[in-house]
């Protein structure tokens, strides 16, 4: 039977406390959307997608969402059952705020200054 290393290559140390995500934003950079999932099948949107370019079956204010993602962990996701409706946090993007993504033309450009 192996015993547990708390000290060695791969271990975890985690300090006591929370740790509250994009602390630094400004109610300017923040909203809150429902959306809701029209389709038929499960969607996931994950941390950092541009939201007006999520699956269209999502139904929410795409032109409000412009220039945000999901206020959420990097590398996670929120899914959305068929039919289902969730209320989310979002932040804006930042550095240049540049919107490359699959649905070129879409929203044309991307930034937000412009």
């Amino acid at each position: 039977m192996s015993t547990l290393d708390h000290d060695g290559p791969g271990a975890l140390r985690v300090t006591p406390g929370a740790i509250e995500l994009n602390a630094d934003r400004t109610a300017a950079e923040r909203m809150t959307l429902v959306i809701v999932n029209t389709g038929d099948r499960p969607i996931q949107i994950g941390s950092h997608l541009h939201l007006p370019d999520a699956n269209a079956a999502l139904e929410f204010d795409r032109s409000a969402a412009h220039g945000f993602r999901l206020d959420i962990p990097s590398g996670t996701s929120q899914r959305f059952e068929p039919g289902v409706s969730r209320r989310l946090d979002c932040v804006t993007l930042r550095g240049h705020r540049r919107v490359p993504g699959l649905r070129l033309g879409k929203m044309r450009g991307g930034d937000l200054d412009g």
